[in-house]
């Protein structure tokens, strides 16, 4: 056999066999990518913890814009008469089949999707302990306690 004439099992690259190893590679991958982690039961807490005082935080701004604002409505609907149009079209609105209509799917649609959000929040919280709490999870609850702070100043969750 000459030098010139390689046989057909030495250059893997020629051959096609190279190309079945990413296949093998983007096969283990997709299946590990299916198999999502649980969170840690810490991690869920903590999560619970930070989202239920960003309601509260949320809520008492809107107390205040609240409380602000009604003494402007007020006087704005004594002039001219638009707070009574306004409280018209409500009842107007309330009494309306359509709108009870939408109303009522409306809230079954949140209540069926509750749970897949619910499902997806927990892949998600599993995901970011797995993979990406390792890495920069010091330095992002480092972040989150310093902006507490400011936040207690600014917009507190309770007053």
């Amino acid at each position: 056999m000459s030098l010139n004439n390689k046989s057909k099992f030495t250059n893997i690259y020629e051959n096609g066999y190279i190309a079945f190893i990413p296949a093998i590679y983007t096969t283990e991958v997709s299946v590990c990518l299916c198999q999502v982690p649980e969170p840690d039961k810490e991690l869920v807490e903590k999560y619970e913890a930070m989202k239920s005082v960003f309601y509260k935080r949320l809520m008492n701004a809107f107390g205040k814009v609240q409380v602000a604002v009604w003494p402007m409505i007020e006087s704005l609907g004594q002039g001219q008469g638009l707070g009574q149009a306004a409280k018209d079209y409500i009842e107007e609105l309330q009494g309306n089949p359509k709108f009870l209509g939408a109303v009522k799917i409306g809230s079954g649609l949140a209540q069926e999707a509750a749970p897949l959000v619910d499902k997806a929040r927990m892949a998600g919280l599993g995901l970011y302990g797995h993979y990406v709490r390792p890495h920069i999870g010091t330095y992002l609850d480092e972040a989150i306690t310093s902006i507490k702070v400011y936040l207690d100043k600014v917009l507190p969750a309770e007053e």
